[in-house]
């Protein structure tokens, strides 16, 4: 059946969604909405990994050739201590430059016949006439804070102030580096996405961002500040900001948002207008081409759209709980960072790979560290682990919210 959808939005989700649907139907009619100009966009590279590429190469071959095709890849990690560094190996990992992975999802959804209307912004007060319209358009969605209610919206800012940075170092790994201020610690998260550039974010806690002067430095000082305290991992190379008009630098507190429920009548929330996750698990990218996926799919299967849409919501928020899981305490991992910096690097390393687990911030790191090798050994140990970090995580909360009453 020929459908009208509108996706407001030209990011990953809406683009592929698009794509995908023109896949299934080559007789529907899309469009896709962004408000800002072609090419514009902001951001350095996003990261995705092995099993979101083996689905896109299923779903829609042409497009993941292209990606692959400019993309790099990495399948090591590296974390550097002060003066001591560790590398191990790790899962396949691909960086693209974001700017680069909408215009080829952009050049394909026009390939199939998709509608694509840059610098128009769609608000409630002129919402395209369409069966469905697909809010894409991001964590400050015009369309889902219209009916925030409705939605159920939170929004929960963490503690940590970060900057996202471009640089002209190559990184050849995932790299992580901390360093230790008179103010506190400060690190950064490195991936290459082009043979030329590398995303650089750089993080610390409240205290730290405002005894460096982080605060108040403009960008071009607070750029030569981090320059300095990241020279070795940096290799001297330069980091690249993105200053606003007057100048300030783009130091942000990463928001947390939620939804109790993604649709309303005709309207639906894909990527981050329905969710957001922690930048350091790297799943923004990923979690909103999965939108898409799930979405198409479902509007496929069912034909009447109430029953698609809720089919579609129910599927995704089951397999987010997991990640929405592991980013939370990932991000507590970095907010509680000093009690891990004491220890050797090979072992601060293996308890940041174990950042995810709920019953890590409960046990000393010395003990949870030997806990989870001998865990690698023994099949029984390691299920006890799997069953007892929910449990302890969920026995504290319950606590933590009794004190508040």
């Amino acid at each position: 059946m020929r459908v009208k959808v509108a996706c407001v939005g030209g990011g990953p989700a809406g683009l592929y969604l698009s794509i995908l649907l023109k896949r299934q139907d080559p007789s529907h009619d899309i469009t896709v909405y962004e408000r800002d100009p072609e090419g514009s966009t902001y951001g350095w590279g996003v990261t995705y990994w092995r099993g979101l590429f083996d689905k896109l190469h299923a779903l829609d071959p042409e497009s993941a050739r292209a990606l692959s095709e400019h993309s790099v890849t990495w399948n090591e990690g590296t974390a550097r201590v002060r003066d001591l560094t560790t590398r191990q190996p790790g899962d396949d990992g691909f960086g693209i430059g974001r700017h680069r992975l909408l215009e080829i999802l952009a050049a394909r959804a026009r390939s199939l016949g998709v509608r694509l209307e840059f610098e128009h912004e769609i608000t409630e007060g002129n919402l395209p006439d369409a069966d469905l319209v697909v809010a894409g358009d991001g964590v400050g969605s015009a369309l889902r804070t219209r009916h925030a209610d409705h939605f159920g919206t939170e929004l929960k800012p963490g503690r940590n102030h970060y900057i996202w940075l471009g640089t002209s170092k190559v990184f050849d790994s995932f790299t992580f580096a901390f360093v230790e201020t008179d103010h506190g610690w400060i690190w950064c998260y490195g991936y290459a996405f082009s043979p030329e550039r590398s995303t650089c974010v750089i993080e610390c806690a409240p205290e730290t961002w405002t005894g460096l002067g982080l605060d108040t430095a403009n960008e071009a000082d607070g750029l030569a500040l981090l320059e300095k305290l990241f020279v070795d991992v940096l290799d001297g190379h330069a980091l690249i900001g993105r200053s606003t008009g007057d100048g300030s630098a783009q130091w942000l507190n990463f928001r947390t948002l939620t939804n109790r429920t993604w649709h309303r009548d005709n309207l639906v929330l894909v990527g981050d207008a329905a969710h957001t996750t922690h930048y350091s698990i790297g799943a923004g990218t990923t979690l909103a081409l999965e939108d898409a996926i799930a979405l198409a799919a479902a509007l496929r299967e069912h034909p009447e759209l109430p029953d698609a849409l809720a089919h579609y919501e129910r599927e995704r928020k089951a397999a987010l709980l997991s990640i929405q899981s592991a980013a939370r305490y990932s991000a507590q991992w970095y907010e509680n960072l000093p009690r891990y910096m004491h220890l050797p690097p090979e072992r601060m390393f293996a308890l940041l790979g174990q950042r995810h687990s709920p019953l890590l911030p409960y046990v000393p790191p010395q003990l949870y560290y030997r806990i989870d090798r001998a865990a690698g050994r023994l099949e029984a140990l390691r299920r006890f682990k799997r069953w007892l970090g929910p449990k302890v995580a969920r026995t504290v909360h319950a606590r933590a919210l009794a004190s508040r009453k």
